[in-house]
């Protein structure tokens, strides 16, 4: 089964994936993107593939 997941070291708070799907992606408490939905679908691929930094990575 596929994971999204957000690599902290890496994202820098620019906020495109909780823009683009709120659902799926939140601020933690550091201000860092966080996953608080584990959806694997065209929607979040594409985000991680959109994503400035590469932070969001898609696992098997």
């Amino acid at each position: 089964m596929k994971k999204v997941e957000i690599i902290k070291d890496s994202c820098i708070s620019c906020g495109l994936c909780i823009q683009m799907n709120n659902e799926v992606f939140n601020y933690d408490d550091n201000g860092k993107s966080d996953v608080v939905k584990q959806i694997v679908n065209d929607d979040v691929i594409n985000i991680a593939n959109m994503c400035p930094t590469g932070a969001i990575i898609i696992t098997e």
